[in-house]
C-alpha cells in the first residue's frame, strides 16, 4: 500500500494520501489580517492542496477549525465557511478554541477527504 506525502519537509507534510484517503494538515494564513481574510486565505490553500491530491472541498468527510478566540472569530469564520461549501457539500466539522502557534494567527484549519 503506497503513502504519498505533498509539500513535506522534515516536520510534516502538507497532505498526505493513502488509497482513496486524503488528510491535510493545519493550514494557517499569513500574518495580520481579520478572521475573516484569513478564514479565505486558509480555505485558498485548502483548494490547492487538495487538488493536489486529486480532491476538492465537495469532496471532504471531516473539517477540525481551530479558532483563537471563539466568541470573536466563530460568526465571521463561519459567514466565509459557508459561502465557500457548495450546497449539499457540508462535511462533518468540529469547531474549538486553541492558542495558535503565532500570535497573529486567528484560524487554522485541518480536513480529511476522499479523492474524486
Amino acid at each position: 500500500m503506497t503513502i504519498s506525502r505533498i509539500d513535506s519537509n522534515e516536520r510534516l507534510s502538507g497532505a498526505v494520501t493513502f488509497k482513496d484517503l486524503v488528510f491535510i494538515s493545519g493550514q494557517v494564513p499569513g500574518e495580520g489580517q481579520d478572521v475573516a481574510t484569513q478564514t479565505r486565505e486558509v480555505l485558498a490553500k485548502l483548494d490547492v492542496l487538495l487538488a493536489q491530491a486529486g480532491s476538492d472541498k465537495d469532496h471532504l468527510l471531516n473539517a477540525t477549525i481551530y479558532l483563537k478566540d471563539i466568541g470573536e472569530g466563530f460568526a465571521p469564520m463561519n459567514e466565509v465557511w459557508s459561502a465557500w461549501l457548495s450546497p449539499g457539500r457540508a462535511p462533518t466539522r468540529t469547531t474549538l478554541q486553541a492558542e495558535l502557534a503565532r500570535p497573529s494567527v486567528r484560524v487554522e484549519i485541518s480536513v480529511i477527504a476522499v479523492r474524486k
